[in-house]
């Protein structure tokens, strides 16, 4: 296998590890948006949402929590994004799930918002039915 994180997970590539369990580790991001900029990273493999475990799923929104609530402490931002993309499309770059956990300040001047456009309620009606009868 050819996936980076994977290789992280077992020391084949240097990284600067924060945590590491049983089912997931954290490390800080090489290419940072913000200083604390982060990882969490299930250690099975699995390209996206799609394809990961529930539980691996859980345990690393767990371990996201109690990252966060660290990060909160040792860095004191103003805010915290938790950016999860899955496929080329929602510019995800390696392919095996991880959570971004990207502290932010007010006037970072990093991006990452949208304009709200009032979308069709019509429209948005039939979305959603589509999606629930998928469930």
């Amino acid at each position: 296998m050819d996936c980076v994180f994977c290789k992280i997970r077992d020391g084949r590539i240097p990284s600067v590890k924060i945590y590491d369990d049983e089912r997931t580790f954290a490390i800080m991001d090489i290419n940072p948006l913000n200083d604390g900029h982060l990882l969490v990273i299930p250690k099975a493999h699995a390209a996206t949402l799609y394809e990961i475990a529930e539980d691996d799923l859980g345990w690393a929104a767990v371990v996201a929590k109690r990252i966060a609530l660290a990060l909160r402490t040792a860095l004191r931002p103003d805010g915290l994004n938790v950016l999860q993309a899955n496929g080329a499309a929602a510019f995800q770059s390696v392919a095996h799930l991880h959570l971004h956990l990207i502290p932010r300040w007010g006037g970072d001047g990093k991006g990452f918002d949208w304009k709200l456009i009032k979308g069709d309620p019509e429209k948005i009606r039939a979305t959603g039915e589509k999606i629930r009868a998928a469930l």
